[in-house]
């Protein structure tokens, strides 16, 4: 049950915060037992002896982003994996864009419970897909049998990259027309525009969606032209070749294994958030987690037709991630400086994936990384890889070992913000 707001100290102080990563059976913890590894590169470990935070925070006009994944090398390194592993990395074209790309989904494991993550559906947000990339390939490699034994209870199915059009112009929206959607859903002809349709995006003169506005919780629903332009709290419409590929997957891990437990949805913020509370008070937040925006009293609204929503559930899970996080690096490192993201009590955004899947039953998590690539450009791409990287880890080891279900979802709450709610309040 959500605690509420009133009753909560929004400037959460250190021995709050210990009392509530405490509550956890430590993902670390859980790792040993399982015996999987969170492996920290080179880069992260420099980046952890470091130890202090900047005192300011630098953006850049125009930075250099030519140093992340792009679609290409993406496809060359998930074929790579695929081969490397022996069988063991699947890697399947779950769709294609307008533009003609490739929308790959990969999948390791077969255990009974399933965790999908989406990375990139903003194009100009890179740190998920290097993460993934990490994980698929030390999951398709180490030949360990505590390696085995968390792929026999967990199955993985990544998405690195589902905006490669977008990315390709480092902006949020991907590339497509209304035309072009009108030809592909001619019942919309003489409708007006989805309201998350633009004519352009980030300074491009291109149009396009933005894809996280684009979901349904009815996974079998057809674009009509009496549900057009919609407004923001609105489900959205599947008009876009990504969105469509996301749920097709989803659908597809739920038939196969009768529920989808954990859904991911990688992404980023701005650039100079400071954490409001905790024993990172004042510093720069590196991730911020959160749970599905659904509206006052947890969603209530939703509950009669969808009776699965579980909102408590995506509490827990996103606490194992800032647990695991935290355990693995200690609390005062900036790779741990994480906190929650954005969520006033009357935000509602039914369009968006997580939104949509935790209405039918999975518990979701957001990432949000602090600063996109048109900011920040590569600066501190070791540090966000890392955080994310071990983030995903621990929400999967948790999945495995069960520890993920018995933390109290209210302690997510103890986690500090980054000045929103204490402003908002």
């Amino acid at each position: 049950m959500r605690t509420d707001r009133s009753t909560r100290n929004t400037r959460t102080t250190c021995t709050t915060r210990t009392r509530a990563l405490r509550t956890a059976v430590a993902t670390v913890a859980a790792s040993a037992a399982l015996g999987t590894v969170l492996v920290t590169s080179p880069a992260a470990a420099t980046v952890t002896a470091a130890g202090s935070e900047p005192g300011n925070c630098k953006t850049s006009e125009d930075p250099s982003w030519s140093g992340w994944t792009d679609h290409d090398q993406l496809g060359a390194t998930l074929r790579q994996i695929e081969q490397t592993s022996k069988g063991r990395v699947r890697v399947d074209v779950a769709g294609r864009t307008t533009q003609g790309r490739e929308l790959w989904a990969a999948r390791v494991g077969s255990g009974p419970r399933v965790l999908m993550v989406t990375s990139a559906i903003h194009g100009n947000e890179r740190t998920g897909t290097e993460a993934l990339i990490g994980i698929l390939k030390d999951l398709g490699s180490s030949s360990d049998p505590k390696t085995a034994e968390l792929l026999s209870k967990v199955t993985l199915v990544a998405m690195p990259m589902v905006n490669p059009d977008g990315g390709e112009l480092n902006r949020r929206i991907d590339v497509r027309s209304w035309d072009q959607t009108v030809a592909q859903f001619p019942q919309l002809a003489g409708a007006p525009r989805a309201w998350y349709h633009s004519l352009s995006g980030d300074g491009i003169d291109q149009p396009g969606y933005d894809l996280n506005r684009d979901f349904n919780p009815d996974l079998n629903y057809v674009p009509r032209a009496s549900d057009l332009p919609g407004k923001q709290t609105d489900a959205g419409f599947f008009l876009s070749p990504e969105s469509r590929a996301i749920r097709d997957t989803y659908v597809k891990m739920r038939t196969e294994k009768g529920s989808v437990d954990a859904f991911i949805d990688l992404h980023h913020m701005g650039p100079c958030e400071r954490i409001t509370g905790g024993p990172q008070d004042g510093k720069l937040i590196t991730v911020s987690l959160d749970y599905p925006p659904l509206g006052v009293n947890d969603g209530a609204k939703y509950k009669k037709q969808w009776p699965k929503l579980d909102q408590d559930k995506s509490r827990r899970y996103a606490l194992t991630v800032a647990n695991g996080i935290a355990d693995a690096y200690g609390e005062q490192s900036r790779l741990a400086a994480t906190g929650r993201y954005l969520h006033p009590d009357a935000r509602d955004y039914a369009g968006q994936g997580r939104s949509a899947f935790a209405l039918n039953g999975t518990g979701t998590v957001l990432f949000e990384v602090r600063g996109q690539q048109d900011d920040l450009g590569q600066r501190q791409r070791g540090m966000f890889v890392q955080s994310v990287r071990t983030g995903v880890e621990s929400l999967m080891t948790g999945l495995a070992t069960g520890s993920a279900d018995r933390v109290d979802g209210d302690d997510f709450f103890k986690l500090p913000d980054y000045g929103w709610e204490t402003t908002a309040d």
